[in-house]
């Protein structure tokens, strides 16, 4: 084993994070179906904000079966609030995939790579963490250490592919997995990114951006701004119940309920027809930051009239003391907790 791996499994085997989809330090690998819904949960999002929702999956779909034969609006709903919600049709669609395999995952990251909405860092990670294989597992954290142990000058993403090489260098064929989960908690306690805690980290003689300034690194181009979008959502309530719509299967917010809107993630312009002909006032502004673009959303109040001409099985009357079981995406549960306040 290389001189550096075993430095950072003695340190992980001290200071590992405690984390209940994991494993103790050199104890046998976690259930697969454990270490892949996390690792989906886990993608752009912090662990405390995946904590509660993997207890609540697990409680719920306790077995990768189980979560197969789920209702998709069920666990759509069930992933509200946690975004990129492509990531919640596509645990679906993984799971149903592991289903018909008779709910084996595979156990190599070739084959993991062939599942529905796994790419190469969640393929590797399962492979590594559930399977014990050598595999190079590269999230925002690992990306960071290894940059700086290199002290790679090449901005983010060409530096990639030298990024990668370095992980799969360090990588040892014994422990992989522990390896791997060490390297994302090095980058996420130790190493992280301002103020790293040089004097802590277990790699300082290895590092060579420590002499270069580690905060330089890794190398980023620079931000561009994000365009903005203008759209509007009507909020229409009769007899303690708000109108909802489903979303189409594909697209941003694919298959949440939702408050019906102008069509804004096609148009962005904030000009679409409202889905009733009457009276309306404005009842504020919800202002939401997505990956690639700013939304600024009108909240629309139904004042009252021909609720009958709602097209028919288009939506559902949802009853308003409810309202937090309809899993509504965080833009469309501002926007109602904003003409609730605006009621109250």
């Amino acid at each position: 084993m290389d001189a550096t791996a075993k430095r950072l499994l003695d340190w992980y085997d001290a200071h590992a994070r405690d984390l209940p989809w994991r494993s103790p330090p050199g104890a046998p690998p976690p259930e697969p179906y454990r270490v892949w819904l996390s690792e989906v949960m886990l993608q752009q999002t912090t662990v405390a904000a995946v904590g509660p929702y993997f207890a609540k999956f697990l409680a719920r779909w306790p077995t990768v079966m189980d979560l197969a034969a789920a209702d998709d609006a069920e666990v759509m709903a069930a992933w509200a609030g946690l975004g990129y919600y492509a990531r919640a049709r596509n645990l679906l669609a993984c799971a149903r995939a592991v289903a018909a395999r008779g709910g084996t995952f595979p156990d190599n990251e070739a084959a993991l790579r062939e599942l529905p909405g796994l790419g190469a860092y969640t393929a590797a990670a399962v492979a590594a963490i559930a399977f014990g294989e050598r595999a190079a597992v590269v999230d925002a954290n690992v990306e960071r250490v290894a940059a700086r142990l290199l002290a790679l000058d090449e901005p983010l993403p060409a530096a990639r592919s030298a990024i990668r090489a370095e992980v799969m260098r360090l990588t040892p064929a014994e422990r992989p997995g522990d390896f791997a989960q060490a390297m994302m908690d090095l980058g996420s306690t130790v190493c992280t990114v301002r103020n790293p805690r040089c004097l802590l980290c277990p790699l300082t003689e290895d590092c060579k951006g420590r002499s270069a300034g580690p905060e330089r690194f890794p190398v980023k181009p620079a931000k561009k701004a994000k365009p903005a979008r203008r759209g509007r959502a009507f909020w229409i309530v009769r007899d303690g119940a708000v109108w909802l719509v489903r979303r189409a299967g594909k697209g941003m917010l694919g298959g949440m309920r939702a408050l019906p809107d102008d069509g804004w993630a096609a148009r962005g312009d904030g000009a679409g027809e409202p889905p009733l002909a009457g009276s309306w006032q404005a009842g504020g502004v919800v202002c939401h930051s997505f990956t690639h673009f700013d939304l600024e959303l009108q909240l629309m109040l139904y004042s009252g009239g021909d609720w009958d001409s709602l097209p028919a099985n288009t939506g559902e009357w949802w009853r308003l003391d409810r309202l937090e079981e309809a899993g509504l995406p965080t833009l469309f549960a501002k926007a109602a907790r904003l003409a609730l306040a605006d009621k109250d």
